[in-house]
């Protein structure tokens, strides 16, 4: 079954009525609705869309945080448009991609020529603030152990919009788009954003500029944006690039090139986040290297799929934890790899 953008709203309808809905994956959700909040609940929210409250700047626009009557702390994106009913239904099948590792869409507004989403807030903002020098946390150091953890989140997240029949695709997944909660549980943010606008008839997808690193260079060089299950994968190779090296590939896309080349007897000091310390083994960091590579294959029938990606940084993980932890009687002492594999003088 080809794959989807999430705007594609009739695709969804014909496929949802049709035989092959008991295809393998799992089924696409039904249409639960999404919250309609007045334009009033939101000034009082959001203070009057007060810039005190202004949070970010996104795809779809202005980005503010807010409070809820009931308690409900809330992001609140906000776009001038006229009215749609195609917004609402899009909004509605949007709000039903519920998943652990998926920002939540609460509900939505639109009234007075305002469109609004309504998102759940998370706290600790983008691995990219925490990654590049404008966290949040500033006291938080991510060691090599974390960085996996928030891969392997944010590709289950991934991985289960891929599972849906159709499958939906994100089409712009990057390292801003995935959100870490109070734990650093990782969330990915802006789901169908772009497919949602191009609906609309507003250019989500074509504001992809020809030198965005985490666009499929083969849709960059055709200037053909037609996103695939393959433009997602390679997308999250882009973000793999970043989480390991702490680098913005957008200033310096040589380290995508350097992943795409990785071999067995690469220097991974010369990728690696010094950031990290040597809190890490070379067989994890090498092998987490090796999938990298393999996401951002220039040739995209080549790549993995993120099911396949999902269990690859698990077992990963799950070798690092094993690699770096000595049983000291029942007592789990976690060693720095590079005390585990010093040579004795």
């Amino acid at each position: 079954m080809m794959p989807r953008g999430l705007g594609d709203l009739q695709y969804r309808r014909r496929t949802s009525d049709s035989s092959e809905s008991g295809s393998s994956g799992q089924a696409l959700p039904e249409l639960q609705g999404a919250r309609c909040l007045t334009l009033e609940e939101l000034n009082l929210a959001t203070r009057n869309f007060s810039n005190a409250n202004l949070i970010g700047q996104g795809m779809f626009g202005e980005v503010y945080k807010g409070l809820l009557q009931d308690g409900t702390i809330v992001a609140v994106k906000r776009r001038h448009a006229p009215p749609s009913q195609e917004f609402v239904q899009e909004v509605n099948y949007l709000s039903s991609l519920q998943h652990r590792n998926l920002v939540k869409l609460l509900g939505y507004c639109q009234e007075n020529v305002v469109q609004m989403l309504v998102y759940e807030y998370i706290p600790n903002g983008s691995v990219s603030t925490h990654l590049h020098g404008y966290s949040h946390a500033p006291g938080v150091r991510l060691e090599f152990k974390h960085r996996l953890s928030i891969a392997h989140g944010a590709a289950k997240g991934l991985s289960h919009l891929h599972s849906l029949t159709p499958p939906a695709i994100h089409m712009n997944f990057k390292t801003s788009n995935v959100l870490v909660d109070e734990d650093f549980i990782p969330k990915v943010a802006d789901t169908g954003i772009p497919g949602l606008l191009d609906r609309l008839g507003v250019t989500g997808l074509s504001s992809r500029t020809p030198n965005d690193p985490f666009v499929d260079p083969r849709m960059r060089e055709s200037m053909n944006l037609n996103f695939s299950i393959q433009s997602d994968v390679y997308s999250f190779g882009v973000f793999l690039v970043e989480l390991v090296s702490g680098r913005r590939a957008v200033s310096d896309q040589n380290i995508i090139q350097w992943v795409q080349n990785f071999q067995e007897s690469s220097d991974i000091s010369a990728i690696a986040d010094n950031r990290m310390t040597s809190s890490f083994t070379s067989e994890s960091m090498k092998e987490l290297l090796r999938l990298a590579s393999w996401c951002v294959n220039p040739m995209s029938e080549q790549r993995p799929s993120m099911s396949l990606v999902e269990a690859e940084i698990h077992r990963i993980r799950e070798q690092e934890i094993s690699l770096t932890t000595v049983m000291t009687g029942r007592t789990p002492t976690v060693t720095l790899g590079s005390q585990l594999f010093r040579t004795s003088r």
